[in-house]
């Protein structure tokens, strides 16, 4: 096939997303597994995020750093909680023994001590071996992970707590095409093989990153069904089987090249797999809604890959919710890949067995129900708008505003209320945060600007933000603090450009 068998991405960072079950299904399933980020300008607390997950039937979530309001929240909850090292810590804990008994010290016995978190792997490094990383992690990552290991062994959790390593699937190939063809990337196989067999001695298993929405974002060419579950289409025929998604195709192309290095039995955990809602073309809730869907019902069957058909693996949902501080290096969609919206509420539903449903967050509290826009009386030729525009978008989130995106096809006028809003919002709503910065181009109102559903289904919401409270603090003029490095400016030349063709558009004649 002329089609890349599995993601050809150079970056994925992660964050969070999930597919819900109520606990009425837990009788089918073993409950659910979800990645959980704290990327967030108006995160949810704790306690109604760890409710949210057990309304849902999840009894598993991925943490990416060990994030204290988190955890504390997950102490005695019943759910089973893998902890993250983020990849900046991998040389101190590569250096030094006692920096991994410390951070084991400080967010591992701690929680499970004091708070009761029932904390089953540390998962060291996130996707370390990325291409776009230029080798930057190939020297610390093993030693840090032979360190935490000796770290957990000298608390007395060496049988209580495994560790792993979160891969991108570009740690391994296929020369042939098709599964069976399957090894570790030449550049890193020893070093994959001696990974492979110090998780295999310390009963740890191997944990793998799979996403086929960035097989189609990668390739304009792949075939859309080998994405989802039901590609009859553009199947891949590997000798006696065949393939009609590109997730147990990728999958198995691992087993092979674990098989080939004597590890076959070796457990894995699938870290992160799901689609996002917006951000691009593809992100959209119908084709979220049809992925996640199709994975659900796999969990809830208990259907494993060709090669692993009676032993289907953890699979950690991508991700639980919104984060609309994450970086879009990789693309705007990076702000949604969430299950359910920033506050817990839902995007789409989805049949989770036995009658089960999704159920949203409870005990959500906001700001006061008003929103800023853009003046009736102000012109859309005002020379200030653009720079107005540009200054919400750099301190608030507007990718929804992209091209192909649930807000992409907003007049000019509605655009720029959709960004000065976001300001507003993201601002807590402070006093002048719906002022003067905008050059009197704005205005407060308490009638609902969010335009109806679109005719292809998507809704763009004009959001009003949590009341976050004392949990966070920010300034309502935020020229004078660093919050601007959290937003890409490489989205906003985007966006000033489309804004320019709408403007131009309402122009003319």
């Amino acid at each position: 096939m002329d089609f890349p068998l599995f993601p050809r991405l150079l970056f994925v960072v992660l964050l969070v997303m999930v597919v819900g079950n109520q606990q009425s299904s837990l009788s089918v399933v073993d409950g659910l597994a979800c990645n959980l980020g704290t990327r967030s300008s108006h995160p949810l607390p704790g306690d109604i995020v760890v409710k949210l997950m057990k309304d849902n039937g999840f009894n598993k979530v991925k943490l990416f750093e060990a994030d204290p309001p988190i955890l504390k929240a997950l102490g005695r909850s019943g759910i089973q909680v893998m902890v993250g090292i983020p990849n900046d810590m991998l040389a101190a804990l590569a250096s030094s023994v006692q920096a991994a008994e410390n951070w084991v010290s400080q967010n591992v016995s701690s929680f499970i001590s004091k708070n009761g978190v029932d904390i089953r792997y540390v998962a060291v490094g996130n996707e370390p071996f990325l291409k776009t990383y230029k080798d930057r992690f190939v020297q610390t990552l093993f030693p840090a992970l032979k360190n935490v290991q000796a770290a957990l062994i000298k608390a007395g959790l060496g049988r209580q707590v495994k560790v792993t390593v979160p891969l991108n699937a570009d740690v391994y190939d296929t020369p042939t095409g098709v599964p069976s063809g399957g090894n570790f990337r030449s550049d890193i196989h020893q070093l994959m093989v001696s990974i492979v067999k110090f998780l295999s001695d310390n009963g740890g298993p191997l944990t793998i990153n799979i996403y086929p929405f960035l097989s189609l974002y990668a390739d304009p060419h792949f075939p859309v069904d080998y994405a989802f579950f039901n590609g009859a289409a553009s199947p891949v025929v590997d000798g006696s089987t065949t393939y009609t998604n590109v997730l147990d195709a990728n999958y198995d192309t691992l087993v092979w090249a674990l098989e080939k290095n004597g590890f076959g039995s070796l457990p894995i955990i699938i870290g992160e797999v799901g689609w996002p809602t917006d951000g691009d073309k593809n992100a959209n809730v119908e084709y979220a809604r049809k992925f996640n869907q199709g994975l659900m019902d796999r969990i809830i069957q208990g259907r494993g890959t060709p090669k692993r058909p009676t032993s289907p693996p953890d699979v950690y949902l991508f991700g639980l919710i919104d984060e609309d501080e994450k970086s879009i290096d990789p693309g705007n969609f990076e702000r949604h890949w969430g299950l359910f919206n920033y506050d817990g509420t839902i995007k789409y539903q989805l049949n989770l067995g036995n009658n089960g449903s999704l159920t949203p967050a409870k005990g959500v509290r906001y700001l006061a129900r008003q929103w800023c826009v853009m003046a009736p009386n102000a012109n859309l030729m005002d020379r200030n708008l653009p720079q107005s525009i540009n200054y919400a978008c750099s301190y608030a989130d507007c990718t929804s505003l992209g091209y192909g995106s649930s807000c992409g096809t907003l007049d000019a006028r509605s655009n720029a209320s959709y960004a000065f809003n976001m300001y507003y919002q993201t601002m807590n709503q402070q006093k002048g945060a719906c002022g003067d910065q905008f050059h009197n181009l704005s205005v407060l109102t308490r009638i609902d600007p969010s335009p109806p559903m679109s005719p292809q289904g998507r809704t763009c919401r004009f959001e009003i933000m949590i009341d976050v409270g004392t949990h966070e603090k920010r300034s309502p003029y935020p020229g004078t603090s660093a919050a601007a490095t959290k937003h890409s400016f490489s989205v906003l030349a985007a966006f000033q450009a489309a804004f320019t063709l709408v403007l131009i558009a309402t122009a003319l004649p």
